[in-house]
């Protein structure tokens, strides 16, 4: 298996702890100021890029513009976790090989849709550097609903140091 799927797995583990220890209110809680997210929008986020990322079509283009947005995933922990475990199973499965393969990335960056040249392993190293900023972005949301989230590291990225990490 690919270092980079390899890596986002075990990124995507603590999306799994995460719902293993919150209830459906917790999950759909959009009381944190200032930007009243939810947990629950912010993890549907992080799945529909993946999803995006697998719906390749014949041409090997990637649009990361139509995510699906099911609203249960944002309530509903259990909803979550199986949308969850579908994008493992889709990584677990994926057989490109990604070094070889180069993908068309459709995005909009701010100025409208544009097409952008990657390989399938920069695309995922982009989901997976992706899905840690939206952890800490959890991670402020934790705080605010004063949830305790037992990982230190969770919402780091890898290359922060280890000092730098603050005990919650």
């Amino acid at each position: 298996m690919n270092i980079i799927i390899q890596s986002t797995l075990k990124t995507l583990e603590k999306t799994k702890c995460l719902l293993n220890n919150l209830s459906d209110d917790q999950l759909s809680n959009n009381s944190v100021l200032p930007y009243k997210s939810s947990i629950g929008s912010h993890i549907r986020h992080i799945l529909d890029f993946y999803t995006c990322i697998f719906n390749y079509d014949k041409d090997f283009r990637v649009d990361l513009t139509k995510r699906s947005r099911n609203k249960k995933v944002e309530c509903e922990c259990y909803s979550a976790k199986c949308y969850l475990e579908e994008v493992i199973n889709n990584l677990v499965g994926f057989c490109i090989e990604e070094d070889e393969i180069n993908v068309k990335v459709i995005d909009d960056l701010g100025l409208g849709q544009i097409e952008i040249l990657y390989s399938f392993s920069a695309l995922l190293a982009q989901a997976n550097s992706h899905t840690i900023h939206h952890y800490a972005i959890i991670n402020y949301i934790l705080k605010g609903l004063n949830i305790y989230f037992d990982d230190l590291e969770f919402g780091y990225n890898p290359t922060t140091p280890k000092e730098f990490l603050k005990v919650k």
